[in-house]
């Protein structure tokens, strides 16, 4: 990776005196990716951060949850689409997942969550693969892509995403969606959720007391009350 990549992103997401927005961090993506193509050459591992879809909880004047979660949307498909429409496309794989899957606890189970894969040799046209995965899966097929050793027992013991690929490859390429919320609304100056999220910690990701803007989210989004996180297990002898 270029030492001043991370140093360009750093810039953008302090400039205007606060969080830069995900399409915002998706265009400066963008820019590097067509700097590199122009090069001839792009990075063998990268790592980002698309994080707007934490938000802001109900804050006064701050965009809306739902706004928060469709800009980031957005900008995860304008990056599949620049990366799929792009030279580097064919030796390329992008994996998604969330940060922090413990922290979005749902009926189902506390700890489950959405997983992404593009690449032109992920199956394509609604295959459907019941492995278990986990989030060290992830990192584990990403080492085998790369012709890296496991780095700990766990990651060499988990179960890589082998169902996903295959060995032919579809080079059509993906176009991402606009949003279909209104990105720029805000919160209300005023009510519980209000009350309750002024006493958070946004100033950067992960800082608010998750429990609680949880709560705040859910109240807001699907009403109360809000289910108790269920915390399954497999237990063998």
């Amino acid at each position: 990776m270029r030492e001043n990549a991370s140093a360009e992103w750093s810039k953008v997401k302090n400039t205007g005196g606060g969080r830069q927005r995900d399409p915002k961090l998706a265009e400066v993506f963008i820019k590097e990716l067509k700097e590199a193509e122009s090069r001839g050459e792009w990075w063998n591992f990268m790592v980002m951060s698309l994080g707007e879809n934490h938000t802001d909880g109900l804050t006064a004047g701050r965009f809306t949850p739902t706004a928060c979660v469709a800009s980031n949307d957005l900008a995860l498909g304008m990056i599949v689409e620049a990366v799929s429409k792009s030279k580097f496309w064919l030796e390329t794989a992008i994996f998604v997942i969330e940060d922090d899957a413990q922290n979005g606890p749902d009926h189902v189970d506390a700890r489950r969550t959405v997983g992404l894969v593009y690449s032109p040799y992920v199956m394509r046209g609604g295959i459907v693969d019941s492995t278990m995965y986990t989030t060290v899966s992830y990192l584990r097929t990403m080492e085998m892509i790369l012709g890296l050793p496991p780095m700990t027992q766990y990651d060499q013991l988990a179960t890589p995403l082998y169902h996903v690929f295959t060995t032919t490859p579809t080079l059509t390429a993906y176009t991402h969606e606009d949003a279909r919320v209104d990105l720029l609304a805000k919160n209300p100056a005023t009510g519980e959720g209000a009350r309750r999220s002024a006493r958070l910690d946004f100033s950067d990701y992960d800082r608010a007391d998750f429990d609680e803007l949880n709560l705040i989210l859910w109240n807001a989004l699907k009403g109360t009350p809000m289910p108790a996180p269920v915390r399954s297990a497999l237990l063998t002898r």
